[in-house]
């Protein structure tokens, strides 16, 4: 299912304004080399390699423990990059202009039919590629500088909480890859949103929605119609198994609070939304723990930031269960139940 994994003392460089040419000629040579390298993006930190070289991308595979069935993004410096790895149907290309003129830089990922450039390792062979451009210098910079695509799931193992930070990385992946290029928290803290493009004829086409993510619905509708994938369809696109992004301490969501009973003797933290004293899902039980995604505001995009950030942290306390109250599905809302719902299945 997946190679064993190479054994390196792992290299964190930072990115700083004084290391930036240092850090990306550094990054460029060692994918050059058909290694890996952790990179910043937006969203969360991405393990790239050279997206042509198939050897290069085995090893994101190895590394991260990735069953081969689960495709990964592929990453462009830019729209015109878009023809080296995707055959743009004719039928649905203004609706992807459309998309990129508005949301590329940025955290949304495209599912187009692939070009023969694109190894089948890489699509888990599918003959669609997810594509993107990501809206971090850093990241586009080094893209840039390589000259060709590059693939990057998230910097983590298999199933585990997407890393936000190098800090993270280097717990989940330190010794598997020999480097990560260090560029502070990332500024989204979930991952990309994730479409397909379904044309009508004389209307705005249908967007079907593999993964939630940044880029909302509410924004999507502007330009076409908006139909999420149902669980259980057949896997297209990263993202989409329903156990994922999970910690190693067993976590649940819960609706409300009387869905909760805890047991004697067992150790309990609250994964909370605002966090604020006197409400429902704090003041339910004497918790050994609350971490709050939004602490008093419950601002949306502030939680996603935190999310898991928060996750790892209430993960390394040592409790017993860690219990998480829902946000409201709306905007980025529906980004972070997906993650919370995900991580609860495991």
């Amino acid at each position: 299912m997946f190679q064993t994994y190479s054994v390196f003392e792992t290299k964190i460089i930072e990115a700083t304004d004084d290391g930036m040419k240092e850090a990306q000629n550094e990054a460029v040579a060692m994918l050059q080399s058909g290694e890996t390298v952790a990179l910043p993006t937006e969203t969360v930190y991405g393990l790239g390699a050279d997206a042509f070289n198939p050897e290069a991308v085995a090893k994101i595979f190895a590394a991260k423990e990735r069953p081969d069935f689960d495709p990964l993004i592929v990453h462009i410096a830019s729209y015109k990059d878009l023809k080296e790895v995707a055959d743009v149907p004719p039928e649905i290309e203004d609706a992807v202009k459309k998309l990129a003129n508005e949301f590329w830089p940025g955290p949304l990922t495209i599912l187009l039919p692939k070009t023969a450039k694109v190894p089948s390792i890489v699509t888990s062979g599918l003959p669609t590629v997810g594509v993107r451009v990501s809206g971090h210098p850093i990241f586009r910079g080094i893209n840039q500088a390589l000259g060709r695509p590059i693939a990057a799931p998230s910097a983590n193992r298999f199933g585990r909480i997407s890393p936000t930070s190098a800090s993270a990385v280097m717990k989940e992946l330190g010794g598997r890859i020999p480097l990560i290029v260090d560029a502070g928290a990332c500024c989204e803290g979930v991952e990309s949103t994730i479409i397909s493009i379904a044309p009508r004829e004389g209307k705005k086409p249908f967007f079907y929605l593999h993964r939630a993510g940044p880029i909302t619905k509410e924004q999507l509708q502007v330009f076409g119609k908006v139909e999420k994938v149902k669980p259980g369809d057949k896997l297209q696109a990263p993202g989409q198994l329903e156990s994922h992004y999970a910690p190693l301490t067993p976590f649940r969501l819960i609706s409300k609070p009387e869905d909760f009973t805890p047991e004697p003797g067992k150790t309990y933290g609250l994964l909370s939304y605002k966090g604020e004293e006197g409400g429902e899902f704090v003041r339910m039980h004497e918790w050994d723990s609350v971490v709050a995604l939004s602490p008093g505001s419950g601002k949306l995009a502030e939680a996603a930031i935190r999310l898991f950030y928060a996750m790892r942290e209430m993960d390394e306390m040592g409790l017993d269960e860690i219990i998480a109250e829902p946000v409201s599905e709306t905007g980025l809302g529906v980004a972070i139940m997906d993650r919370l719902r995900r991580a609860s299945a495991s």
